[in-house]
């Protein structure tokens, strides 16, 4: 394999929507986010009301690439090799001694092979990867506090009804009904949460067309929702953008399951067609679906016997892990973290935050110091890289975490955002990640800082 990736050498280019295409104001959403959720709790379930009251401080805890243990109440932050670096009890940190006591000597977390080997889903925890529930491992922090304060025993039972506030607000019904906080939010503002994509983006998807290349978009959001992000961000031709949209996806299971367990349907005023489609003959909007279906139909749009397909994502279980896994594609993952930690944001992207938010519209948390998810946290640290701190006084060691790890074992390459590389020419040669290179090759404009610092440390 080549040590360099290049657009050019793929024949079909295909796009996650949220937080890949789409980016959103990671600030408003995720108060947002948190207050669907809480709301269905105090409203529904009979928690207390106190959960809906944040100050920005609190924000800091809303970090991506935590586990919930949901035995104990625990969340933790693992390196590559499954040990646990940092640990809180709810919103508490655990000391390097309680975290010893709880884990064992080697700090193991028990349940690490089969998170690692497959990313499912289980009873037992519950992985935050991406921004669409990420506020949810702030709010079981808070709901495992307010159970202590209660004198209540911590089990798993909080997280049903966590479940049921996630599925209560997203459930694909929900927007049409305009059910939950969530989507009538949204809807009533799409401008408030939704960054447009830049004349750049819309330029790069366009040559990408122009060159011949097959464009998809695969998203696990419902069609009417994907409408409304994609008429906002890209403009009402959007569909003209792309030979194929997928919503409903249902991914990771869009990636790993056989045609007969989730076949591809039709939509009809955004419903779907109760009768499965036996195969994919013609390019168009479909939902749910499989690979393998898909993979039959773009061998026929590219006329040849293994197109070579790129994905671009932002979630590892939902996409760079399958893809990759599954459909042997090429994978950019989407990682705003980056510029959390010193990667500039794109010239693009600067001149639509100019135009979109004038100063005056900054909201009020603004000022007064929330942090945004994608920063490195006072609680957590780096996403990418962290200081394990063994028991007895021996001396501390950097190691990577184990979401950065996944980066570079599933993806091709990394970025903050598309708008980074959307005026590049089609045939530039991105370095790829690679067991033998050092590991801070694979991230484009650059790598980001806590690991320079741990290569330079290391050299």
């Amino acid at each position: 394999m080549s040590e360099y990736f290049s657009l050019s050498d793929c024949d079909v280019i295909g796009f996650d929507l949220d937080h890949t295409f789409c980016r959103y104001h990671l600030k408003e959403t995720s108060r947002l986010i948190y207050e669907s959720f809480t709301r269905y709790l105090v409203e529904h379930k009979g928690y207390d009301k106190d959960l809906l009251n944040l100050t920005p401080a609190t924000w800091d805890f809303c970090f991506k690439g935590l586990v919930v243990d949901l035995e104990d109440g625990n969340l933790v932050k693992l390196a590559e090799d499954g040990t646990v670096l940092r640990a809180t009890h709810g919103t508490n940190d655990l000391s390097t001694e309680e975290i010893i006591k709880h884990y064992g000597p080697k700090r193991e977390w028990k349940h690490f092979n089969s998170l690692n080997t497959s990313f499912t889903r289980s009873a037992k925890y519950y992985f935050y990867d991406n921004y669409f529930d990420l506020p949810g491992a702030l709010l079981c922090g808070r709901v495992v506090d307010m159970l202590h304060k209660r004198g209540n025993e911590v089990n798993s039972d909080f997280w049903k009804d966590m479940v049921a506030a996630i599925d209560h607000n997203y459930n694909t019904s929900a927007f049409k009904e305009d059910a939950g906080t969530y989507f009538p939010s949204v809807k009533r503002d799409p401008g408030q949460y939704l960054q447009p994509c830049s004349e750049s983006v819309k330029t790069w998807l366009r040559s990408m067309k122009n060159a011949g290349k097959v464009l998809l978009l695969i998203t696990s959001s419902h069609s009417d929702y994907c409408r409304l992000i994609c008429d906002h961000i890209l403009g009402k031709d959007f569909e003209e953008l792309f030979d194929v949209i997928i919503t409903n996806a249902l991914k990771p299971g869009f990636f790993s399951l056989v045609p007969q367990q989730r076949p591809f349907r039709t939509l009809v005023n955004d419903v779907e067609e109760s009768e499965g489609l036996p195969s994919l003959d013609k390019p168009g909007w479909y939902s749910q679906g499989n690979w393998p279906h898909l993979h039959e139909l773009l061998k026929t749009m590219t006329g040849k016997p293994e197109p070579k397909v790129v994905y671009f994502g932002d979630s590892m279980r939902s996409d760079m892990f399958p893809a990759s896994s599954f459909g042997k594609w090429e994978t950019v993952m989407i990682v705003e973290e980056m510029e959390g930690e010193g990667v500039p944001k794109s010239d693009a992207a600067k001149s639509n935050e100019a135009q979109v938010e004038p100063l005056e519209k900054k909201g009020k948390f603004e000022d007064q110091g929330m942090k945004t998810p994608s920063a490195a946290s006072r609680q957590w640290g780096s996403y990418f890289v962290d200081v394990y701190r063994s028991g007895g006084g021996e001396e501390e060691r950097q190691k990577l975490t184990w979401c950065c790890h996944c980066i570079h074992k599933y993806s091709t390459m990394a970025i903050p955002s598309v708008e980074h590389i959307a005026d590049l020419p089609l045939d530039y040669k991105f370095p790829r990640f690679s067991p033998d290179k050092p590991c801070t090759t694979g991230y484009y404009p650059r790598p980001p800082d806590s690991l320079l610092k741990m290569c330079q440390s290391l050299s």
